[in-house]
């Protein structure tokens, strides 16, 4: 659930190459949704909101400066930028809310993202938890998202599991996060990082990949082949 983008981030004045990025200590940045076997989230819900936590997680003071997070965010930010999500409920969730990380909710989900850890070193009550599995459906279609407002958008021919698309969509609104000027983010912090996550028809996706905007090219450890793209970051603000 991995991606591969060279593009500037805060506080670090130029990304490493993707040969250094390989060769760095390797960090995870974990998400978790809770899915009740009563009433799991709709499956756009639970994309837009792990986008959400992810947005969160980068504008949170405690990521950057001397936060308690900083060093854990650059540290990952230099390697590749992996995102996992895992599923959890009840005492499951429970144990996951009480380590240190920051809950979104959107519609009926919830999703906990937490700063990253290296790759073989999660902690022992998000190791535990499942990852394959994370399937969800939206019972109605979503509406049309329109083109005021910030949309992730993704690749109508990948078959992709709920959790694999749930970390792709974090891997966009990161996209557009690096991006966008300091004002600019703080303006959609401020209005509590709305977004939508939609996927268009096959003649739409070919122009949005073709027409500048952010785009994530999975790494391909998981599901679908390296190099696939799989989410255009669409804002207002790099139109």
């Amino acid at each position: 659930m991995s991606n591969d983008p060279t593009t500037s981030v805060p506080d670090r004045p130029l990304r490493p190459e993707p040969g250094d990025r390989d060769l760095a200590p390797q960090f995870v940045l974990p998400l978790v949704v809770r899915i009740e076997r009563a009433a799991p989230p709709p499956r756009t819900d639970a994309l837009e909101t792990a986008a959400r936590a992810v947005l969160t997680l980068l504008g949170d003071e405690r990521s950057s400066g001397d936060g308690e997070w900083a060093r854990a965010m650059r540290d990952w930010q230099d390697a590749r930028i992996r995102k996992v999500v895992r599923r959890a409920r009840g005492a499951e969730w429970r144990r996951a809310e009480a380590l240190p990380g920051i809950t979104v909710t959107g519609g009926t989900a919830e999703v906990r993202v937490f700063p990253p850890v290296p790759l073989d070193g999660w902690p022992k009550d998000l190791a535990r938890l499942q990852v394959s599995g994370t399937d969800l459906d939206d019972p109605e279609p979503p509406s049309d998202a329109g083109h005021r407002g910030p949309v992730l958008w993704m690749n109508p021919d990948l078959d992709m599991s709920a959790g694999k698309a749930m970390a792709q969509a974090g891997h966009g609104a990161q996209l557009a996060w690096w991006e966008l000027d300091d004002g600019t983010r703080a303006a959609w912090r401020d209005a509590g990082y709305p977004l939508a996550v939609r996927t268009p028809a096959a003649a739409r996706w070919r122009e949005l990949t073709a027409g500048g905007l952010p785009v994530v090219r999975d790494a391909g450890y998981t599901e679908i082949a390296p190099g696939s793209c799989t989410v255009v970051a669409d804002h207002p603000a790099l139109r």
